[in-house]
């Protein structure tokens, strides 16, 4: 047992329900599991309905079978019909239906406002809600499936938007509180029985069971943790624990570093999480493709390789990125990613080398824990800040209630309070601290490891809400704020560093990541793949296998990135000094 209570997973130990919700970070194995238990589902004989709501979603890949948002039955599995729901593509048909009532009639700027409001996760999630509710509730649907098996579940966030009575009013028109990803509820009022129905049915544990699906790592489980609460919070408490990914054995250096570091993120994890049933999946050596390889993954892993590792044609090392940023005379420097994939390390790295070149740079991070400062407060060239987002987001949670409390009821101000938990709304409160530290690029270089995504940016321009926030709570708009975006969209100042890891998953993010800045007019021109097997000296067969697995994803980034990117190892020792170590070493 790698934890305590923890059990091997099978399908009978699962006792499956009507509905299966899987819910975690991505990459996490959220598609390779509900794939897995859909298909031994409809072995035994069950009619099973899969369905994937993620951007995205590799669902096609997995079954190498064309989908559709209606259902395609899957060859060779009688009984299973998968349905791939694009909730972008749902979402911009949303947004339409929204925004052509107005079109001719308000202002340009106007309805540039709107779509901007219309366009953040947050409208994408309530698109997903929308479009796989009516499998939840439509009984036609539900007389036709035994099981009917959801890859990626709604957040806590969006579950409580749908709840609030104030959602169904005039709010969003008549509000003047600021920048909102809430917009996307104007409107749904027609199907406001039908989403009361689908979150009854979530909380209903005879019916639905929620499967929070986690790799044991440090980040994903804390993710992962706070899924779990909003879920609870809400009175969702049907819920398991899937840990995947799970290494039992170790036969070299890097593999048993890997399995130290999974046995201490597992000893660590949170006690509300221990207080599921909770199960473990092993590691596989493989990418989940193809049907032999679904039904192979709950059982024994027969794939794992024999060979030698294949030798990956040259890679370019960090320095090669470093030097080009030295050559360049970049000004700001940004690394963005999903959480997991080493941007702080990897910013805190590129510092390092530029401070040996004698370059003088700020860096500043929004690390909870500061490690930053522990590591190189005494680094000559380098001068550190952080950003405390959480002290950023209460500041300005009070401003926008202590405002609205003056003209609101109290239907409309939890309204507000849901608004204010939301990720954009996040991203803005921390926007004036971020301004003010990016302004220092006047007389340094600024190298910080989070940004805005391109999403808030544009709402912030496009509505100037920004402004009215800063004018009303200060009485003016500050010089950092009124340049940033000018800057942050001047390629020869600024330079946006995208840190991935080399699986399908978090490419698939960071490209999503990179079309979102392109829509702010903020381009990226630099790639880090980070901990690559590939490039270690393991021998264990089943890192090896996974080094081989690698390859099409680096071949992707390759492609994304016109070869402007470079591969950093998975190192046994991760830390920042050791990455600026490998910087300077590799030729």
């Amino acid at each position: 047992m790698i934890t305590t209570g923890s059990e091997p997973f099978t399908l009978d130990k699962l006792n499956p329900t009507k509905y299966l919700f899987f819910t975690g970070k991505g990459g996490v194995g959220k598609t390779s599991i509900a794939c897995a238990v859909a298909v031994n589902l409809a072995d035994r004989g069950k009619k099973v309905l899969l369905i994937s709501t993620d951007p995205a979603s590799n669902l096609q890949d997995v079954f190498d079978t064309a989908l559709d948002g209606k259902g395609v039955s899957i060859e060779g599995v009688p009984g299973l019909v998968a349905a791939n729901l694009d909730p972008v593509e749902a979402a911009r048909h949303y947004r339409e239906s929204v925004v052509a009532p107005y079109r001719g009639k308000l202002p340009e700027s106007v309805i540039a406002n709107m779509e901007e409001q219309l366009s953040g996760s947050c409208t994408v999630e309530i698109a997903a809600f929308d479009q796989f509710s009516k499998f939840i509730t439509d009984r036609e649907i539900g007389a036709r499936y035994d099981h009917i098996i959801f890859d990626t579940a709604p957040t806590g966030h969006t579950l409580r938007m749908l709840q609030l009575p104030s959602a169904w009013s005039n709010f969003i028109s008549e509000s003047t509180h600021g920048a909102s990803c809430l917009g996307q509820l104007a409107g749904l009022e027609a199907k406001k029985g039908i989403y009361k129905d689908t979150v009854l049915n979530l909380a209903d544990g005879a019916k639905t069971t929620l499967v929070l699906v986690s790799r044991p790592e440090e980040l994903p489980l804390i993710e992962v943790g706070r899924t779990s609460l909003e879920l609870r919070d809400l009175g969702i408490n049907n819920q398991i624990l899937i840990i995947n990914g799970v290494l039992s054995t170790a036969s070299d250096t890097v593999s048993q570093s890997i399995l130290a570091k999974q046995r201490r993120a597992l000893d660590e994890m949170s006690l509300q999480l221990r207080d599921f049933r909770t199960f473990t999946v092993p590691l596989r050596s493989y990418n989940i493709i193809g049907l032999d390889r679904i039904r192979a993954f709950f059982q024994d892993d027969a794939y794992r390789s024999s060979q030698p590792k294949n030798q990956l044609p040259a890679l370019r090392p960090l320095a090669d990125l470093v030097d080009d940023l030295h050559r360049t005379s970049k000004r700001v420097i940004f690394t963005m990613g999903k959480g997991g994939v080493g941007k702080t390390a990897v910013a805190a790295a590129v510092a390092l080398a530029l401070a040996e070149k004698g370059v003088k740079v700020h860096l500043t991070s929004t690390d909870p824990a500061d490690n930053l400062r522990h590591v190189i407060a005494k680094t000559e060239n380098i001068t550190l800040s952080r950003i405390d987002e959480q002290r950023e987001l209460l500041n300005y949670q009070t401003e926008v209630l202590t405002k609205a409390r003056e003209t609101m009821c109290e239907a409309d101000i939890a309204y507000v309070e849901e608004d204010l938990r939301s990720p954009c709304t996040q991203e803005i409160a921390v926007f004036r601290a971020f301004a003010e530290i990016v302004d220092r690029a006047e007389n340094e270089v600024v190298i910080i490891d989070t940004a805005p995504t391109g999403h808030t940016l544009l709402l912030l321009d496009s509505t100037q809400s920004y402004h009215r926030e800063v004018q009303r709570t200060k009485g003016e708009v500050p010089v950092s704020v009124r340049r940033l975006l000018p800057r942050l969209r001047d390629e020869k100042q600024t330079e946006i560093i995208i840190v991935t890891l080399p699986e399908a998953t978090p490419v698939f993010e960071a490209q999503r990541l990179r079309e979102d800045l392109c829509r702010a007019g903020i381009t990226n021109r630099w790639w880090v793949i980070n901990q690559s097997l590939s490039l270690t000296d393991t021998l264990d067969p089943m890192l090896v296998a996974r080094a081989e697995a690698e390859k099409p994803w680096i071949d992707r980034v390759k492609e994304i990135s016109s070869e402007n990117f470079v591969v950093i190892p998975w190192l046994q020792d991760s830390s920042i000094q050791n990455i600026g170590k490998y910087a300077d070493m590799v030729e």
